[in-house]
């Protein structure tokens, strides 16, 4: 109880003083975390679109290998991108092994099933609801898809918000491609790790501290979304305030 108590205060009085050490792992990692939620969104969002409307021979195994996607180890993901990015590997001659970059790849690719995923279930109801009228207006699948994207833009926020939550708390793969060093790819999840093995429990608690509160402010965020799009759906019903033109309800 000793111990936790002045770790407590210890990890405190980091946290206030502004330790140049945490901020530069806190920094880190909101970077890399954001950086990744970019590139897995920007992908992620246009696949989960068009696999949302889309039908095709072979869809349902695409389906059950991307749901099986969602609970893939990210120590396996980090084992696979080590092996592309190593010396010998395909991807070798890029030279991002123990990189920044190396650890951006790893968590796009951890997220990017979430965000597909999420974003062709939001769709994919969003079609059922909707999707014959955009056919009567004779929209295409990739043009549905666009204008359902929009109309559930404030669902697929939340899916955004969630996805960097995923991110910002991983730890496997970018331990695995970045090596963990210091001043260099030293994130806020394997400073915790290895913090907590050194027995610096100051500096691993005051990074918990941080990490908790970004996770608990991603919540606010997620639940404060969804309580403005019950608000303004009440004003139109898809999600801005007035009705979609293709809706019956917003044609004169």
């Amino acid at each position: 109880m000793n111990t936790f108590a002045q770790s407590a205060v210890a990890a405190w009085q980091l946290l206030v003083s502004g330790d140049p050490v945490l901020l530069a792992i806190v920094g880190r990692s909101l970077a890399v975390s954001a950086s990744a939620c970019a590139l897995a969104c920007g992908l992620g969002l246009l696949l989960g679109a068009w696999l949302g409307v889309a039908r095709f021979r072979g869809r349902g195994g695409l389906l059950t290998l991307l749901n099986t996607l969602l609970a893939l180890p990210s120590v396996v993901v980090g084992l696979v991108i080590y092996l592309l990015l190593s010396r010998s590997g395909p991807l070798g001659f890029l030279g991002w092994l123990f990189s920044f970059k190396a650890m951006v790849l790893a968590q796009t690719v951890l997220v990017l099933p979430v965000v597909t995923a999420l974003t062709r279930q939001t769709i994919e109801d969003a079609e059922r609801a909707h999707g014959e009228q955009l056919r009567s207006l004779g929209a295409r699948p990739l043009v549905r898809a666009l204008l359902l994207v929009w109309d559930e833009r404030y669902a697929l926020l939340t899916v955004l918000i969630a996805a960097f939550g995923r991110a910002v708390s991983e730890v496997g793969a970018v331990m695995v491609v970045g090596g963990n060093i210091d001043g260099f790819t030293r994130v806020m999840t394997t400073a915790i790790a290895l913090e907590t093995s050194k027995g610096d429990l100051p500096l691993a608690l005051a990074l918990g501290i941080v990490l908790l509160g970004v996770v608990l402010v991603l919540n606010l965020a997620i639940a404060a979304v969804r309580g403005w799009r019950e608000r303004v759906d009440g004003g139109g019903g898809d999600g801005s305030g007035t009705a979609a033109w293709w809706r019956p309800e917003a044609r004169p």
